[in-house]
């Protein structure tokens, strides 16, 4: 007898310097990238967003020279894809990825016109990169929809460092995106404070509201210049420029939110290549409405409450009249805290069923999920960062006055908020889904690796293979609690995406933490964490979704 020893999932993956390489390759892009954008957001140094874009256009077509040579020539190799991995790039994220990928070409077309009206004054990259940028987007949503589950076993090394390309080159036009975003609402042009009118209005009341002299003589403002379309003296060719600009700062959420979730489809198929995995047959649950009622019901109330509450914000944080800004805080807060109220209450339930439930959790590896979970706690630190700023500026002040305390109630819910619903969504992550019907089947260790024709893959004898019945008729109360939850907390998570994400700045719209920090420290701080607070909502949303068909 021959003793056949099979290499597991993960041995083969590395083999090999294309790991090291690769990962050399992206750090280094990386690097300059972040050097670049940085520097591009003052028009005080030799930089300028020229430069950047120029940048930016060289990795988007390099990345697309990679992504058509995978398509055309490794991929369609013989032995170059064996194995698909089932749980990269599901149905969901492949839907969110075309959805934001249409809207995202919608701000490139937008972003087209409005500097084609600028072109007998300013650069043509500036036209040059939303063209390239938007032939990048169908490329890349092709690919990705094609080829997120393969794990490709030939010219690996070549393939991984396509991947941490593609990887790098979504990160650096998501934090180019970031950058200009979150730039365009609080940019100040120069020092005769020819501002936008919205934080105009912001400061004046941030200054009409401070009964003290000294607290006023303190704040500063700090001209943060705006990457915008060159020489202020250029004047737009045609009419509509003004309304395209707008229209397209609108879009950027769903821009910013694509390159993140190709990243994350990128980052799994590097993870992926040269993987051998498990041949187990892929069992999956079926989506069923109707066993929820109560969490849609009550997710899509808040929703409608919110949205209202947001437009409210919009059209009042605008007036020059104190007690109407005042009222559009005060019931922008009030909103928020019976939204993190709500979600408290429904995730400790949650909490409370994964106490009483005696699933076992999954230990085979995985890494989508590994992913998930890092990107779930990754991204909420950047909400965790403002809100105990926010906690540490409104206590120490002492707190006085009903919208301090309002302010500081949210950030501490917030905080319990984020907690409780990072732990709810990793043990649902990591739980076996519920099952029916058990089938317990026994698997030989046998396995052999044969070169250029086969590969049989070792599987745990010890695991039993679960079959799932689609919508069953009557399930358990545990199921319908959960699923009940997951619900609620997907929709809630929703609207705390798109409240902050269409334009709701309370943190500079408020005075407390300005005047704690200044205006400069406290911008870094919001612009740094609110980016990762609204990916941290959407991919929230994804995850709890994920969760609800576990249950």
């Amino acid at each position: 007898e021959h003793l056949l020893i099979c290499p597991g999932p993960e041995s083969l993956t590395h083999h090999g310097g294309g790991w090291l390489l690769s990962g050399i390759i992206c750090i280094n892009i990386l690097i300059l990238g972040c050097a670049l954008v940085s520097s591009s957001a003052f028009n005080s140094v030799a930089i300028t967003a020229v430069h950047r874009q120029i940048f930016l256009i060289i990795l988007l077509l390099l990345t697309m020279l990679w992504m058509l040579f995978y398509t055309i020539i490794t991929s369609r190799k013989n032995q170059a894809v064996l194995f698909k991995d089932s749980h990269a790039g599901p149905v969901w994220l492949q839907a969110g990825l075309v959805l934001f990928g249409l809207l995202s070409f919608l701000m490139d077309i937008f972003k087209i016109v409005n500097y084609v009206g600028y072109l007998h004054c300013d650069s043509v990259v500036k036209v040059a990169f939303p063209v390239v940028q938007a032939v990048f987007l169908f490329v890349q949503t092709y690919f990705l929809w094609i080829h997120a589950k393969d794990c490709v076993q030939l010219h690996t090394n070549f393939t991984r460092c396509g991947l941490t390309l593609t990887l790098s080159t979504n990160l650096l036009v998501w934090m180019a995106a970031v950058t200009e975003e979150s730039v365009h609402h609080t940019e100040i042009y120069d020092l005769n404070m020819n501002i936008s009118y919205k934080f105009y209005k912001g400061i004046m009341a941030v200054l009409q509201k401070s009964d003290s002299s000294e607290d006023t003589n303190n704040f500063k403002i700090v001209p943060f210049i705006s990457v915008s379309y060159g020489d202020k003296k250029c004047k737009c060719s045609h009419s509509a420029c003004d309304t395209f600009e707008e229209a397209f700062y609108y879009l950027y959420p769903f821009n910013i939110e694509y390159s993140l979730f190709a990243s994350a489809m990128a980052y799994i198929m590097w993870k992926n290549v040269g993987r051998i995995v498990e041949d187990h047959s892929h069992h999956k649950a079926k989506f069923c409405p109707k066993e929820v009622r109560l969490g849609p019901v009550m997710g899509i109330l808040l929703v409608v409450a919110g949205i209202a509450t947001l437009i409210l914000y919009e059209v009042q944080i605008l007036k020059e009249d104190r007690e109407k800004r005042n009222a559009a805080l005060l019931i922008h807060f009030i909103m928020n805290i019976v939204i993190a109220s709500l979600m408290c209450l429904s995730t400790v339930i949650g909490c409370i069923v994964y106490r009483l439930d005696h699933r076992e959790h999954v230990s085979e590896k995985n890494p989508t999920r590994s992913l998930d979970v890092g990107l779930l706690v990754g991204a909420s630190m950047g909400q965790f960062l403002i809100s105990y700023f926010t906690i540490v500026a409104v206590v120490v002040t002492g707190a006085r006055g009903y919208l301090n305390a309002l302010n500081l109630a949210w950030a501490v819910l917030t905080v319990l908020q984020l907690g409780l619903q990072n732990y709810f969504i990793i043990e649902g992550l990591h739980r076996e889904p519920f099952h029916v019907i058990r089938e317990a089947a026994l698997h030989t260790n046998a396995c052999a690796l044969q070169e250029h024709t086969e590969i049989d893959v070792v599987v745990d004898s010890n695991r039993p293979n679960y079959f799932l019945t689609l919508c069953p008729d009557k399930p358990s109360w545990k199921r319908r609690v959960l699923k009940e939850v997951c619900a609620f907390l997907l929709f809630a998570n929703v609207i705390l995406w798109i409240m902050p994400a269409f334009g709701a700045r309370p943190q500079f719209d408020h005075s407390v933490e300005i005047f704690f920090y200044k205006y400069t420290m406290w911008t870094a701080i919001v612009n740094i964490g609110l980016p990762f607070g609204i990916f941290y909502r959407m991919h929230s949303i994804a995850s709890l979704f994920e969760v609800y068909l576990i249950s």
